[in-house]
């Protein structure tokens, strides 16, 4: 059986700038992100530290043209795609590279007018201008209908059917 190979990234964060929209001329359009991210360490004292972590992201198509006309400095985002590693020759002749994740999805997480820190639903959030929090799995609400007191399930479990 042959190795499988896997390129994918799954990032959150939220833009450290506005993004960048551009097109090629060809007429296809790219657009430039930068994302932050946190992750939390022990310092050499032992207390929790946060270390911000940057990282390029490109987004291609309409894509691209949604993350410029409706996110900005500050927005979180979820990123989903995969590694580029690029590779060319400065003007000063120097060789420099650089990674970039090209994102197959974004989604905008929070509300329109939330800046930094945003993230939504925490402590009353109001979401406005249309943005608000869903799954695009529909939810069966049923099993969460208040029974009445004393109420017993309408089949018996059965030993197999406990989990543990």
């Amino acid at each position: 059986m042959a190795a499988t190979n896997i390129n994918r990234v799954v990032l959150t964060g939220n833009l450290t700038r506005d993004p960048e929209l551009r097109s090629l001329q060809s007429g296809t359009s790219v657009c430039s992100l930068r994302i932050a991210t946190n992750s939390r360490r022990r310092d050499a004292s032992g207390e929790w530290v946060d270390k911000p972590n940057y990282f390029s992201v490109t987004v291609w198509g309409a894509q691209g043209e949604n993350c410029a006309r409706f996110l900005s400095k500050g927005r979180a985002v979820c990123i989903d795609g995969r590694l580029d590693w690029r590779e060319w020759q400065a003007q000063d002749g120097s060789k420099r590279e650089s990674i970039e994740v090209i994102a197959e999805s974004v989604q905008f997480l929070g509300g329109r007018d939330e800046g930094m820190g945003g993230g939504g639903g925490g402590g009353g959030q109001a979401y406005n201008n249309g943005f608000a929090p869903h799954s695009d799995v529909p939810a069966d609400t049923s099993d969460f209908a208040p029974q009445p007191v004393g109420a017993r399930p309408s089949a018996p479990m059965a030993d197999d059917d406990i989990p543990f």
